[in-house]
């Protein structure tokens, strides 16, 4: 039997994939997402009044500047960047992601941009409006019953179709650069050099995929501040449990009602053993707290913002009752626009059995006396 060329010994193996077409539309490709990075100028942080006597200063990151409206603005780009670079992205050839909305509209954008297809597979209950959203930039909309199925569901039509499943749950904390790159970390402890409390006690996030909470944690470490973090977690979701008893298999059985955070498994992007704290917020006191944003500054932000700000709130309330000063710092995550028919809804409150006026009185309690209520 012949050996052929390819086998014998001390023949050299050499086989070039090299595409001059992809990688023409590969340059282009990323061009145009770096462009959109250089276009987009820095988000504001915003002041959350609060009585100059407590010498504490309340800070809100507003994400909702971007041009998606939405933090998740941010890990899209890098989701984008991470999957050309890989060459997991190809022209032609859909990007399918498993989101519940946000995350999904921004990715819809970035595709639009380098001309590729975009599915989002999503929840049946995600709002009218961020659906309008996804399929403006010219996304398509997939829709799943059960919101623990997406995962599933986004690997079958990636497969089916010969596109590349994102999975912002896996890959968004290794595609965002932690060390800095004007990530949201770096750009916060920017904004606040000339402010009397530039490193700020607590930074409290939350948490979908995980990521946002990561880079910062890490930013945190990696520049050697004393900032601690706290994630806010809401009911339907598993990573508070997770967290708490260092059981990663823990899952819950329902999806949660405060849209873009939360998560029924935990997630490959949370890293537990960067994160200082946690604290489970009742739904109803995060929409308590996005109400309370409002009538504080005049913004309506989506009930994420709210699950953080109640956090920030239990710990401005200790600060004041230890006598320390300094700084604290969430996100305000998208605009309240999104969410007129639910948390701004009392008619969706009522549907949810959500009674939001004792927290409402807890905040109140807070803002006019400085003591949280027992």
């Amino acid at each position: 039997m012949s050996t052929t060329p390819q086998t014998r010994p001390g023949a050299t193996l050499d086989v070039d994939h090299s595409d001059a077409g992809y990688r023409s539309w590969l340059k282009e490709a990323v061009r145009k997402v770096q462009a959109d990075a250089n276009r987009s100028a820095d988000t504001h942080l915003l002041r959350f009044p609060l009585p100059e006597r407590w010498g504490i200063d309340l800070y809100l990151k507003d994400e909702s500047t971007h041009p998606t409206g939405s933090l998740k603005h941010r890990l899209a780009r890098s989701l984008f960047l991470y999957g050309l670079c890989n060459g997991w992205i190809r022209p032609g050839r859909p990007v399918i992601e498993a989101s519940s909305g946000s995350t999904a509209v921004s990715e819809a954008y970035f595709a639009k941009l380098i001309g590729v297809p975009f599915i989002a597979v999503m929840p049946r209950t995600t709002s009218a409006e961020k659906c309008r959203l996804i399929e403006f930039h010219g996304g398509q909309c997939h829709f799943v019953d059960d919101s623990r199925k997406m995962y599933e569901e986004s690997g079958r039509l990636a497969a089916e179709t010969g596109g590349h499943y994102m999975d912002q749950f896996t890959y968004a904390e290794r595609a965002t650069d932690w060390r800095g790159n004007n990530n949201i970390a770096e750009s916060v402890f920017r904004q606040l050099e000339l402010e009397r409390f530039p490193e700020p006690a607590w930074i409290v996030a939350t948490a979908g995929t995980g990521g946002t909470s990561a880079t910062i944690a890490r930013y945190v470490h990696y520049m050697q501040y004393d900032t601690r973090i706290c994630v806010a977690d809401p009911e339907n979701s598993c990573f508070f449990e997770g967290w708490t008893t260092g059981d990663p298999d823990v899952t819950c059985d329902c999806g949660s009602r405060i849209e873009g955070i939360g998560r029924p498994r935990m997630e490959p992007s949370f890293v537990p053993g960067a994160i200082d704290r946690m604290m489970k917020v009742p739904d109803a006191a995060s929409v308590a707290a996005v109400r309370a944003l409002e009538r504080a500054i005049g913004r309506k932000a989506g009930g994420s913002t709210g699950t953080g700000l109640w956090s920030a709130l239990k710990i401005i309330s200790e600060m004041v009752t230890e006598g320390r000063t300094g700084s604290v710092v969430t996100l305000l995550c998208d605009p309240g626009d999104r969410y007129l028919d639910k948390y701004y809804s009392d008619t969706w409150l009522e549907e949810q059995g959500l009674d939001i006026a004792p927290y409402t009185m807890a905040i109140n309690s807070l803002l006019e006396t400085g003591r949280w209520p027992d």
